[in-house]
């Protein structure tokens, strides 16, 4: 089975949720992880630091670099790439996870909160490729990943809260552009995006409750379609957009039941999935109206 044992990957946002599950599912091989994040102290709401999250990495069989790195500072980012190579030697694979939310339409989204999503969703992810980016060409199998949608540019993803929606499919289209820009340096650069929604402290927390926790599948499954685009070849697999169940089918697996948070209940279709994006076989069935209400 291809393994990511002794790679070096470096997550923004790895505290918690979907970068701290791809950390534990690298780590399960023996990966080294930097978790780049802000969270030093507790956060009020959500569980989670970079020193908990190390300790959890290193229990599932890694090891792990905490670093204070916000993805707005250019300085804190650079700093942190450094000391991850000093540490490991290298950096092998870059996890743009770092994200901002706010589900507001135009008249009501701050300007305040439209630059926070876009320092950190766009540039953060702009910002942190470029500087990994000298050490991935020095890897034998580098990947960059951001976790964003397919380019689907249908107008009922931005209609209801387009500020975050820019700000989300920038990501995107850094995908895009970088991978066409460095697919002679044999960097891949690929984006991944659930096909339902998630089941993390800040879903619960910010956006649905316990409902939607309840609707939603596992950051496992978003762990292990990460690991299976890691064990690619990187100049056979990149610039795509791909959706977590599909990745994981075409890997081999049939069975998503695992993933489930509660078997009763169906599962709530994630934004930003394109409507020609067809499930693996038997999925369908479980799944129910989009975000949206569609």
């Amino acid at each position: 089975m291809p393994s990511l044992k002794d790679k070096t990957l470096f997550i923004t946002g790895a505290s918690r949720g979907i970068g701290l599950a791809i950390a534990k599912r690298a780590a399960a091989d023996g990966a080294n992880i930097a978790v780049a994040a802000k969270t030093s102290e507790p956060h009020k709401h959500l569980p989670g630091t970079i020193y908990t999250a190390a300790e959890e990495i290193e229990a599932a069989g890694g090891q792990a670099l905490p670093l204070i790195v916000d993805v707005r500072d250019e300085q804190s980012v650079i700093e942190a790439a450094a000391k991850t190579a000093e540490r490991f030697g290298g950096i092998d694979i870059c996890i743009n996870n770092a994200s901002a939310i706010s589900l507001t339409g135009t008249e009501a989204t701050p300007m305040k909160r439209y630059d926070l999503m876009h320092q950190i969703n766009g540039r953060g992810t702009f910002l942190t490729s470029k500087t990994c980016i000298p050490f991935l060409k020095k890897s034998d199998n580098p990947h960059v990943l951001n976790l964003s949608p397919p380019l689907d540019m249908s107008p009922k993803w931005f209609g209801g809260h387009v500020a975050y929606s820019i700000a989300k499919f920038n990501m995107s289209m850094c995908t895009l552009g970088m991978a066409e820009e460095f697919k002679h340096a044999g960097i891949a650069f690929n984006a991944l995006w659930p096909r339902t929604t998630i089941a993390t402290a800040a879903v619960r927390f910010a956006l649905g409750g316990d409902a939607m926790v309840n609707a939603s599948r596992t950051p496992e499954i978003m762990a292990d379609a990460a690991h299976a685009i890691f064990t690619k070849p990187a100049r056979e697999c990149t610039g795509n957009f791909f959706i977590d169940d599909t990745v994981l089918y075409d890997a081999g697996v049939a069975d998503f039941e695992k993933y489930r948070v509660d078997a009763s209940k169906k599962l709530l279709v994630d934004f930003f999935v394109p409507d020609d994006a067809i499930p693996p076989p038997g999925v369908a069935e479980t799944l129910t109206r989009n975000l949206l209400g569609d």
